[in-house]
């Protein structure tokens, strides 16, 4: 693989795409780390959160009392606090995405009111840089904000499946 040619050809459509491609590139990254923090979370580590829970609620003797009802309360939204944590941020950073293409998007187009205002007319060749400048981040955005909410629902999904399944768990034991 030529990485020195990838990360030319990145290095290029950065620069055409003007400085809020880079912050849309940042944002894309941060989302994903959260994305995957996630997934190895219900990959790896939840079995482990809902299975201390149903030793803890096994190793009861009482499961009819108020007590127990508020215990076992306590033990589902031990594990739902878990298994949420970081899908609100992971949403916010997916809705986000588009509104920094947006803003590319308006910067772009200042650059082309400015090419049009200094030269004096509208010369596309011109006018060129200032309209790419003002495309490529609103699809970055779009596409960074598309493959996120996928993933975002599903793992949102996800996260109420398995508190269901835990829930449903205590109340049989």
């Amino acid at each position: 693989m030529d990485f020195q040619g990838a990360f030319s050809g990145l290095q290029e459509f950065l620069e055409r795409g003007g400085p809020i491609l880079t912050w849309i590139m940042a944002l894309t990254f941060v989302m994903w780390a959260f994305i995957l923090e996630r997934l190895a979370y219900f990959g790896l580590a939840h079995k482990g959160v809902a299975g201390r829970a149903i030793r803890e609620w096994g190793a009861r003797s009482d499961h009819s009392s108020w007590h127990a009802h508020a215990i076992r309360d306590q033990l589902i939204s031990e594990v739902k606090l878990k298994a949420d944590q970081n899908v609100e941020l992971i949403k916010t950073l997916v809705a986000l995405a588009p509104l920094f293409g947006l803003l590319g998007t308006v910067t772009g187009m200042v650059a082309v009111f400015d090419v049009m205002a200094i030269s004096g007319s509208s010369d596309a060749r011109a006018m060129s840089a200032g309209v790419a400048r003002a495309t490529i981040p609103t699809m970055a955005g779009m596409v960074s904000a598309l493959s996120g909410l996928i993933f975002s629902s599903q793992i949102e999904r996800m996260a109420k499946r398995r508190v269901h399944e835990l829930a449903d768990e205590l109340e049989v034991g």
